[in-house]
């Protein structure tokens, strides 16, 4: 059955919004998100401080998408705010490894003793600092500072050897919005 369905969400002080061909931007001081939302008919309209979107004859799969881009927008309000920081450690057991930031890879040099540094892709617009062990990834963007700790995570993989033993590796400690005691 197909019914109306009427979404709203409320723009945070200091933020302003603007929707044209599709492209919703949202702008805090000198920080621009921008993020293509296209969603087949729905309209989707900017009114005092609110964002509006409506279907005028929306099923279960209207229902879904219009809720996932609510969340995506949700996401840009508070990366706007406050940015978005993943902790990760390093952990070396056997080798000691080295890791240095060049321009947009993390290199890992000496990872298990191997001779060939491994490489990890850092998205645009994410900050890693390294601070001995530690390693912070930053972004107002939550997708793309997420990808990026997922790819220093992944690039360190060990495929051949036994887990229990080799534990070497790069690891997320702590992720946004769920910070430990």
């Amino acid at each position: 059955m197909k019914n109306p369905i009427q979404e709203k969400i409320q723009i945070p002080e200091g933020i302003s919004c603007s929707y044209i061909n599709k492209i919703l931007t949202c702008t805090k001081d000198s920080t621009i998100m921008e993020r293509k939302i296209s969603l087949p008919g729905t309209e989707i309209k900017i009114n005092n401080n609110e964002i509006s979107l409506n279907c005028k004859k929306g099923n279960k799969r209207n229902y879904k998408t219009i809720k996932s881009n609510i969340a995506h927008i949700k996401n840009m309000f508070s990366g706007l705010q406050e940015k978005f920081v993943y902790k990760l450690e390093s952990c070396n057991v056997h080798f000691p490894m080295t890791l240095k930031v060049e321009g947009t890879y993390l290199v890992i040099s000496n990872f298990l003793g191997e001779k060939v540094p491994r490489h990890a892709k850092i998205l645009p617009n994410v900050e890693v600092e390294i601070k001995g062990q530690k390693i912070e990834v930053s972004s107002y963007e939550k997708e793309a500072a997420g990808q990026t700790a997922a790819n220093l995570e992944k690039s360190t993989k060990i495929k051949s050897k036994d887990k229990r033993i080799y534990q070497d590796g790069i690891y997320i400690v702590e992720k946004p919005l769920r910070k430990t005691q």
